[in-house]
């Protein structure tokens, strides 16, 4: 879900887009304009995943960025923001993670692989698509995958329904919000382009750019997954998410390249904070290795604060994984002992009052 915002893309809690325009970008992924469209002639009725059966690809071995990504970075020694006690007090005392102050996990997200037999498809900006933030180009669709809480590529349920997909051949990062694809046609909301080779300045892919994801993130690269979980090590940061009402309005800061008019104010923490687990959590309460394991990463590597929500930490769904989360023991309430008191706010350099005026980076 979003929430209102004239001519750039908001948060995903809230209600409708105001005055959002369409058209193809000037940056990002151009180079993909001349990869060849394939029709897969679905048949009514059906969505490509019905239509094709699977041909999806294994994940590949290695992290999604090349090292020196700001979500890989051990933080554990890093230093505090100066207003981290006001923070963690102001986040305390507005009412703490959504959802009745729970560090809840949400499962439904799928990140999909695909190798060279996946088709490019076109597909018409709705609209959620929104220039020059968005990426206007065909998207690699693997047969037999699935679109953010579905089944298929249909967005039956009127969610979010991203549709996040890794090209392997290309090492490239395909993340659209509000996909649908039903009876052969592709309509899409904003689709952000990463290269996955690119090591990307503080400003992403543009300063006061937004993605598929409020904040600017690439998505993908702060989902954790059953089979990081089930080896007992995740190697980056975590995504997660506040309730609009305690975001700071139209403040951003690195990595993070865009914010919303989410109506936080004072000392509310802006998109891109990054928040740490305290060391001396005592991690022996947490219910199971799993568990810990989570928790350990938020201890070494942190959270970024990535959009509007309820549902404070983004789990991979693990339809497409080998190991599966109940297996692990781990599901949504795993973390609940997790409070907003045992996190630091880490130093991540000025606020930045965000104008509306996205920029995109010349790459």
């Amino acid at each position: 879900m979003r929430i209102p915002r004239p001519a750039v893309r908001l948060g995903l809690v809230g209600a409708l887009f105001l005055g959002c325009s369409s058209g193809a970008s000037d940056g990002g992924a151009a180079d993909d304009q001349s990869v060849p469209v394939i029709d897969l002639a679905a048949p009514p009725g059906s969505d490509l995943a019905v239509a094709r059966g699977s041909d999806l690809a294994a994940p590949p071995a290695g992290g999604l960025f090349p090292p020196g990504a700001p979500w890989t970075q051990d933080v554990s020694q890093a230093a505090l923001d100066k207003n981290s006690a006001a923070i963690i007090a102001w986040l305390k005392n507005a009412g703490g993670w959504g959802n009745g102050n729970k560090l809840q996990i949400d499962f439904s997200i799928n990140v999909l692989q695909a190798d060279q037999k996946a088709p490019f498809l076109a597909f018409n900006p709705t609209g959620d698509f929104y220039s020059p933030d968005c990426d206007h180009v065909p998207v690699p669709v693997p047969a037999g995958g699935a679109l953010e809480g579905e089944q298929g590529y249909s967005c039956t349920q009127d969610g979010d329904c991203h549709l996040i997909v890794i090209h392997q051949p290309t090492r490239k990062l395909y993340e659209m919000w509000r996909a649908d694809i039903t009876n052969g046609v592709f309509n899409g909301g904003c689709l952000a382009v990463w290269d996955l080779t690119r090591l990307y300045p503080p400003s992403g892919r543009g300063e006061q750019c937004t993605s598929a994801d409020a904040g600017g993130f690439p998505m993908a690269a702060l989902l954790f997954n059953a089979d990081e979980v089930a080896a007992g090590h995740i190697d980056h940061a975590i995504r997660f998410i506040l309730p609009n009402s305690r975001i700071l309005k139209k403040t951003y800061v690195h990595p993070a390249t865009h914010a919303t008019s989410s109506s936080g104010t004072g000392s509310a923490p802006p998109y891109g904070v990054h928040l740490r687990l305290r060391a001396n959590y005592p991690l022996a309460n947490l219910p199971n290795d799993a568990a810990r394991t989570v928790a350990r990463a938020l201890q070494k590597y942190g959270m970024f604060l990535s959009d509007g929500g309820n549902i404070a930490l983004t789990a991979q769904n693990d339809r497409f994984t080998t190991a599966k989360w109940a297996n692990l023991n781990f599901d949504s309430h795993s973390l609940f002992g997790i409070q907003v008191t045992d996190f630091e706010v880490l130093d991540s350099g000025p606020q930045l009052s965000f104008q509306g005026n996205c920029v995109r980076n010349p790459f």
